[in-house]
């Protein structure tokens, strides 16, 4: 069932139960903006504990998954969308969550010989706080196993800010990882169908590293796109963008972020399975450097995944 014009009925789902919920709502608005001037049916709806209901009385055709964190990146939505044989925006319910699952996601890294920096893994349910691992010098990245944009990241740079920090995840979190501080440059590199988009230089304004408020506060960091930096490495950065997507069996789009080290070698850092659609969004940016505008964008993502329509049941 499509729309008077053709085009197929689109329900939005935004929102959520995550620590994202807000950035969420903003790439859902970016999304419904650009569907409805691209003249598609279109609602949205939140992923809350009315989400199917919702759903049957929107009846779409597609659902795009304007969702970030858990709930929307790590397979749950997608569970239940291929429960209902609706098709959906972005990957499946199996690779999203082995990419939300930061310590699977780097055990993959390094088993295909792709760099990612030296890590642990710590558990800290068990009511004991974990000791300062010794297989890992000072200072370290500490970061939620299943977060995403930069939620809880924090830099440990003492023995004593390592107990401080293990105290505080404990409250929120079973298991962190904990890598090697890798001083150097950002980047990003986002994947549209199955080309690499040009890639951003991420320059955090305000804090040492491009924290959740540097990613989405304004000014919280400066974007530059496309990055001001030798071919080879800009082709290096993007062959590693679409080699994490293809391991992973990613689809349709997603993003990697890198540090360069001091000695220009890239490191896989995050793989982002939903990225952002909102104002400040690094995916949008590096479409619109290489000639694809924001209705474009969407407009490819929905034609996406209609492909994969296999017959709708949801009544």
């Amino acid at each position: 069932m499509s729309s008077e014009n053709g085009k197929p009925r689109v329900a939005v789902v935004m929102g959520g139960p995550s620590a994202e919920r807000e950035i969420s709502m903003e790439t859902g608005y970016f999304v419904m903006r650009q569907l409805q001037s691209l003249g598609y049916e279109a609602k949205s709806l939140d992923f809350d504990e009315r989400f199917i209901e919702s759903l049957r009385k929107i009846s779409p055709d597609v659902v795009f998954i304007a969702l970030h964190g858990p709930g929307g990146e790590d397979g749950q939505i997608q569970a239940i969308l291929d429960y209902l044989h609706l098709p959906y925006t972005g990957s499946s319910v199996e690779a999203c969550a082995m990419a939300m699952d930061k310590h699977i996601t780097k055990k993959l890294l390094a088993a295909e010989g792709l760099p990612t920096a030296a890590w642990d893994l710590f558990d800290l349910s068990g009511g004991t706080l974990p000791l300062l691992p010794g297989s890992l010098d000072l200072p370290l990245v500490v970061k939620p196993r299943n977060e995403g944009s930069a939620v809880g990241v924090s830099i440990v740079r003492s023995h004593e800010q390592w107990t401080q920090t293990m105290i505080a995840f404990s409250e929120n979190y079973s298991e962190v990882l904990a890598e090697e501080f890798i001083p150097g440059r950002e980047f990003t590199c986002g994947i549209l169908g199955v080309d690499a988009l040009p890639v951003i230089e991420i320059i955090p304004n305000k804090d040492e590293f491009y924290s959740y408020e540097a990613k989405y506060g304004a000014g919280g960091s400066t974007h530059i796109c496309p990055a001001k930096i030798d071919e080879d490495l800009a082709a290096r950065i993007q062959m590693l963008a679409l080699s994490v997507h293809r391991l992973l069996g990613l689809r349709d789009y997603s993003r990697t972020d890198f540090m360069v080290s001091k000695e220009g070698r890239p490191y896989i850092l995050e793989i982002n399975t939903l990225p952002g659609l909102t104002a400040t969004s690094n995916l949008p940016e590096a479409c619109l450097a290489a000639g694809i505008s924001n209705e474009a964008l969407i407009d490819r993502l929905i034609t996406y995944a209609m492909g994969r329509t296999n017959g709708r049941v949801l009544a």
